[in-house]
């Protein structure tokens, strides 16, 4: 917002923008005064003014990241998996740094470090949760930064493409260690996973409402992508399903996903 105000012969404009250093200049006729605040106002709305570094030295990347974890998060399907990320960031030691301070070299630096430690999609994945963080920071909550300081920083190539297959032998090593655990869910579990195929989130996650025996389909309402869709049901996987029929509870396979994990 431009402000015009005459002191003695002289005309006098300030404009300022939340977050931003105002800016101001006197003239001596005011249609000047005019001009330049209008062509300055345009400026701004463009490139922004000078930034306000008082206010980023007096926030710690810390103090961005707890608060998007508290606020933002929480709203996240991944909520769990997303704080698990931020919390071990802020472990680190950039995590101390003013706001004012950070730069992509500080975060080149810690992609390189964790790239020697976990596979790329996982730094990649880290990467996009802080940079999400510091977007959110800019547009939603005033945070005077001019730019993402991820967005200069090359993410990690995320090449995962698999094309293992179960070789001779192997499942039937499979079930054999299936009947040997403890828990009975296992066995049906993973003979329905591999005919499917279907990920661990969404095997725990089938309700038997969810199944359609005449048409031999089963849909999920949620995946990981958060798009529903619905899975063609073999032979054999309906006799699995059929197997596990006649309780009353919603889920066919009463576990967590962490219980599959371990198992």
């Amino acid at each position: 917002m431009a402000t015009i105000r005459k002191r003695g012969n002289k005309w006098q404009v300030r404009v300022r923008r939340k977050g931003s250093l105002p800016v101001s200049k006197t003239f001596i006729r005011k249609e000047d005064a005019n001009l330049w605040a209008r062509q300055t106002e345009i400026t701004a709305d463009r490139r922004g003014l000078p930034v306000d570094t008082q206010s980023l030295a007096e926030m710690t990347v810390a103090d961005l990241l707890c608060h998007y974890r508290d606020t933002v998060v929480p709203m996240k399907r991944g909520a769990n998996v997303e704080t698990f990320i931020l919390n071990a960031f802020l472990r680190h030691g950039i995590a101390r740094l003013p706001l004012s301070e950070l730069s992509s070299l500080h975060l080149s630096k810690y992609r390189d470090e964790r790239l020697g430690r976990v596979k790329p999609v996982t730094v990649s994945r880290e990467l996009g949760i802080i940079q999400h963080a510091f977007e959110i920071a800019r547009n939603e909550w005033g945070i005077p930064l001019l730019e993402n300081p991820l967005a200069r920083v090359k993410k990690p190539s995320q090449f995962t493409r698999r094309d293992r297959r179960i070789e001779d032998g192997e499942f039937d090593c499979l079930i054999a260690a299936c009947c040997r655990c403890r828990n009975p869910f296992i066995d049906p579990l993973i003979r329905l996973a591999i005919e499917t195929p279907m990920r661990r989130g969404e095997l725990v996650n089938i309700q038997w409402a969810d199944i359609d025996w005449q048409r031999r389909n089963l849909h999920i309402p949620t995946t990981k992508n958060g798009h529903p869709r619905t899975i063609p049901l073999s032979r054999e996987a309906v006799a699995i399903l059929e197997q596990l029929r006649g309780s009353n509870r919603k889920q066919v396979f009463p576990m967590s996903t962490n219980a599959v994990r371990l198992a």
